[in-house]
């Protein structure tokens, strides 16, 4: 490694336009172009590293602007030193006090840490020619704990307690490394439930799911009651029905255990995407009883702990649960819905926080408050992305799988080199080439068809705009 730095970087503002089928289309993002603020880490050898964070169109402008600023930081930085303390790593990320002063630590500066960091997280996982949970599993926890940001959270876990659990599961990490790798890790689909889908969409979608393998189901809610109850049956219907689960299914009643599940082991979530207030929540909850879905996601606004804590209490009395965590901007907010008992699931996301090294911070939060850690991957890459979190979770921190699940949206992996895949029960399978890093790299051919505004995808629509068209339906979507 002696001698290898960072020599250069280019960021790639690519999108992909899902608004023209309703993918991604919810109560709260009406209008929804898959996005991704890309960034190639170049390196004076053939050593690259990718990294992204993800938006939802226009938001790509001022991401890719910031990540330009954030990683003029680390050109010609030697790599050694980084990769030996990827801790010290992060908290340079996050030290420059003219981008401080634009979070700390949140919105769109912290966004494109994420994409800077998770590229060098990339470079490294690369570099010992690992997959990235590989790296991270293979760590001693000494190591673990020198990567993991502890700055503003020592009052929910210290450095010693994170240790002492890490330390705890070390004997029997090669167990549950094999046992994943057989069986896969859980995963539920969203993609059956974007409030923009037509009724017979929805229910073409639902059926292909449960014969795929999943029995873990999520549905949009938030625009009107009446039509998310009609809409909610109608997944019910469909999944409730013993006839309609594949031949020799069989779901293990652990995995369905308090989550409301229907007569033929089937689980259904909602998820509202902060479109209401506290009070509203609770009341619109009520309405959507009749559902009984396992939780209620993103109920209001995202960094709103107290009001999460509130919605949490009042829908005990109908058993439904509360999960958040997509929008939460860093590990403090975590630390703060955790402290107050106001989730009962904890969803992470790869790249709305800074990083890996935050990542790892939540999920021991998560592990010692007892939460399980769901992660949010409904957007390009992240479900790339978002499988080694959970397979680090596994193995390493909280030691269970039995009633985790992992967000599946079956969009857009075709343009990845490294893309995910759902084996006959519906779960991940584990990524395992050695040469797919954090498996984010996007293929060139897709980043010149979807580069805005000059890629050859957003000229046609463009060239059609002119013409009172309708922009045209790219054949993957």
């Amino acid at each position: 490694m002696s001698g290898l730095k960072i020599t250069e970087f280019s960021v790639h503002d690519i999108r992909f336009p899902t608004n023209v089928t309703g993918d991604g289309t919810d109560a709260m993002n009406k209008e929804c172009d898959y996005s991704a603020a890309y960034i190639v880490l170049k390196t004076n050898s053939d050593l690259e590293g990718q990294g992204m964070t993800f938006t939802i169109g226009r938001g790509n402008d001022i991401v890719c602007y910031a990540i330009e600023q954030i990683a003029n930081r680390i050109v010609g930085k030697d790599l050694e030193p980084i990769f030996s303390n990827m801790g010290a790593f992060f908290d340079f990320l996050v030290s420059d006090p003219q981008h401080r002063w634009l979070g700390p630590e949140k919105g769109v500066i912290h966004l494109a840490t994420a994409a800077v960091n998770n590229a060098v997280w990339d470079l490294l996982a690369k570099h010992e020619k690992k997959p990235l949970w590989k790296l991270v599993v293979d760590w001693t926890p000494e190591q673990f704990v020198q990567a993991t940001s502890f700055r503003y959270i020592t009052d929910a876990i210290t450095k010693e307690e994170a240790l002492a659990l890490l330390k705890k599961n070390e004997s029997s990490k090669k167990a549950r490394e094999e046992e994943v790798i057989k069986k896969g890790y859980p995963a539920y689909t969203t993609s059956v439930g974007w409030l923009g889908y037509s009724d017979e969409k929805v229910v073409r979608l639902t059926k292909e799911a449960l014969n795929q393998g999943f029995n873990h189901f999520k549905l949009k809610v938030g625009a009107d009651p009446e039509d998310d109850l009609r809409r909610g049956r109608l997944i019910r219907s469909i999944i409730d029905d013993p006839a309609n689960l594949p031949e020799g299914r069989v779901i293990e009643p652990r995995t369905i255990e308090g989550k409301n599940a229907g007569p033929a082991g089937c689980v259904l979530m909602v998820d509202a995407n902060q479109v209401w207030d506290v009070p509203q929540a609770i009341e619109y909850m009520h309405k959507l009883k009749p559902l009984n879905p396992w939780f209620i996601e993103e109920p209001t606004a995202p960094d709103d702990a107290v009001g999460h804590a509130a919605i949490r209490k009042a829908l005990k009395e109908i058993n439904i649960g509360v999960a958040t965590g997509e929008h939460a901007h860093n590990r403090m907010v975590f630390k703060q819905l955790l402290q107050l008992d106001a989730i009962d699931v904890c969803q992470i996301d790869s790249c709305r926080v800074g990083g890996v090294n935050e990542i790892l911070a939540i999920m021991l939060m998560s592990a010692k408050y007892g939460v399980p850690v769901c992660p949010h991957a409904g957007g390009v890459g992240l479900c790339e992305y978002v499988i080694h979190l959970s397979l680090i979770d596994y193995i390493c921190v909280s030691g269970e799988m039995e009633r985790n699940v992992l967000e599946f949206v079956d969009h857009l992996h075709e343009h990845f080199k490294y893309p995910v895949s759902i084996n006959k029960q519906g779960r991940y399978n584990v990524p395992l080439d050695p040469k797919g890093g954090y498996s984010i790299d996007i293929y060139e051919e897709s980043m010149k068809e979807y580069t805005y505004p000059q890629g050859g995808y957003w000229v046609s629509a463009a060239e059609a705009e002119k013409r009172g068209e309708a922009p045209p339906i790219p054949k993957h979507l």
